[in-house]
């Protein structure tokens, strides 16, 4: 009889105890991993007007859940770029049926994409930019300009923190909470914050809209995931009691500061050379 072999997966080697907390949920059958679920990702994707013209560069598309829906809109060409070695083969696992098409996903960083300039006409990224440092925000936003063409669209899909005057005693208590809880560092930003960042380097913001942010609520995971998907992931958790800890531990924070957290998402656009100008 023959032996099923396992896909590698992100996380694997790491202590279900202590691993990020994005990596423990998809371990457990989680393969949408958007704080705004998929009606932001959906929400994105028509904002961004996708055509077969395009050129899109998706960054950290973890598992390929965005991208297996970027690409029902055939663009002439997509790129990856993923820091995870694990992810890469699972979005590439997605790639495999357009087989034909100019569309791969490589290991890279956000930061530096190894692309070139102009190179890409529709470039966004989801659930990435809120675990970084201010100085890596930046970074990365840099070179989403960098890449994209003038007139190129930007897209970003991000935890938030609302209203935007919130008390900065209040942030940096959410931020510590997240950060003790999911395992790595969480850095959300208010919708005005947000939105600075990609203005202050260069780019025009044209769209801006938020969300609940209800990851793991049991409506949320089924509209999601399906019914069967949100099966998997119950019996995933009942046969591990470490991750469903973790796991009950997140919701509870998630529902803990529920006024106070959402998805933000913005669309903005690299200025054309004449408007730059004028």
């Amino acid at each position: 009889m023959g032996v099923t072999r396992r896909e590698p997966l992100p996380g694997d080697g790491l202590d279900v105890g202590k691993m990020p907390g994005h990596w423990l949920l998809a371990r457990m059958g989680k393969r949408v991993l958007r704080p705004g679920g998929l009606e932001s990702t959906r929400r994105l994707l028509h904002s961004l007007k996708i055509s077969s013209a395009d050129t899109v560069v998706e960054l950290a598309p973890g598992l390929g859940a965005t991208a297996r829906i970027a690409l029902l809109d055939r663009p002439a060409s997509y790129v990856g770029v993923e820091r995870d070695e694990a992810a890469v083969l699972a979005t590439q696992r997605i790639l495999r049926p357009y087989s034909n098409a100019k569309y791969e996903c490589r290991q890279g960083t956000a930061e530096r994409t190894g692309l070139e300039a102009a190179f890409a006409t529709v470039l966004y990224g989801e659930a990435m930019l809120t675990m970084q440092s201010s100085a890596q925000k930046r970074e990365i936003v840099r070179e989403a300009f960098r890449v994209l063409s003038p007139g190129g669209r930007y897209g970003i899909h991000e935890l938030g923190l609302e209203p935007d005057d919130l008390e900065e005693a209040t942030k940096s208590r959410i931020m510590e909470e997240l950060s003790a809880v999911i395992h790595v560092g969480a850095r959300p930003q208010t919708v005005a914050e947000w939105a600075a960042i990609l203005e202050e380097e260069g780019f025009l913001v044209r769209a801006s809209f938020t969300a609940p942010m209800r990851l793991l609520e049991p409506t949320r995971v089924v509209r999601d995931e399906g019914i069967r998907g949100a099966l998997r992931i119950v019996g995933n958790l009942l046969r591990n009691p470490v991750a469903r800890r973790r796991v009950v531990a997140m919701r509870r924070l998630f529902r803990r500061h529920a006024k106070h957290l959402c998805a933000v998402t913005i669309v903005a656009e690299k200025p054309r050379a004449d408007a730059a100008s004028s």
